[in-house]
């Protein structure tokens, strides 16, 4: 009976974790929206704790949850004793390639992303056959001819993300990535199509940390790969931000 009570107490404290996360996300995007519609300014303070909580509609714990997001996003700066302030503006674009309340479930995509993938090139650079390496060339040839283009290269980026878990030879790493193939390609159509609005040199910049990934595990290196991987995939997620 006591061994129920407690089953049942953790599951309670599960649902109410997810709740607050979902809560948490809400108040994110709902700041988020005030700070790319002008409402605060770049350099601008946010409200305190208290009225923000109020506002939103939601606890104080759940409100640091989503300022905590925001802070690793590096859209709001916190000061000692001061409060939180915005440190950046992210351009209204996002709205225009994102799909109304996705953005928080994109940046956690990135996160996935990050850990999954990153150890999936770390094991391609010791199993990668010549095969693998034909794959990953093929996917690197057709994202610099989308490139040359001004294509979006959606189709190629996976395909080379695929192919690093392909050469990881390991079935989990590709299951868990399709698991969360339309995340993926939802995060994917947001950073890309916010790429073609910047330079050239930006798809240039995005595509050498292609090359970085696929260099290392040529070489056979790899922390190299997983270094380049994690790091490719972060600078997505913060590009996704750049006002």
């Amino acid at each position: 009976m006591a061994a129920r009570k407690k089953q049942v107490i953790a599951l309670a404290a599960a649902e109410g974790q997810v709740r607050d996360k979902t809560l948490s996300d809400r108040a994110y995007e709902n700041i988020l929206a005030k700070i790319m519609d002008g409402d605060i300014p770049v350099g601008g303070k946010l409200p305190t704790e208290q009225t923000l909580s109020e506002e939103l509609g939601v606890s104080r714990p759940v409100l640091r949850q989503a300022l905590k997001q925001l802070r690793e996003d590096d859209v709001v700066v916190s000061r000692q004793g001061s409060g939180s302030y915005v440190k950046r503006r992210p351009e209204g674009a996002v709205r225009d390639f994102a799909p109304v309340g996705s953005i928080a479930d994109i940046q956690r995509t990135f996160e996935f992303r990050a850990a999954i993938e990153g150890e999936a090139a770390y094991l391609a650079a010791e199993r990668r056959s010549e095969d693998d390496l034909a794959e990953l060339r093929n996917a690197l040839l057709e994202l610099d001819r989308c490139i040359e283009n001004g294509e979006l290269g959606v189709a190629a980026d996976e395909a080379f993300h695929v192919a690093v878990c392909n050469a990881a030879d390991n079935k989990y790493f590709v299951a868990a990535r399709s698991s969360m193939k339309s995340n993926i390609l939802t995060g994917m159509n947001l950073t890309r199509n916010l790429t073609l609005t910047k330079p050239q040199d930006r798809l240039k910049l995005v595509q050498s940390e292609h090359y970085a990934i696929f260099e290392a595990i040529e070489k056979f290196d790899r922390k190299a790969a997983r270094k380049a991987m994690r790091s490719h995939v972060e600078n997505a997620r913060k590009r996704i931000f750049e006002g």
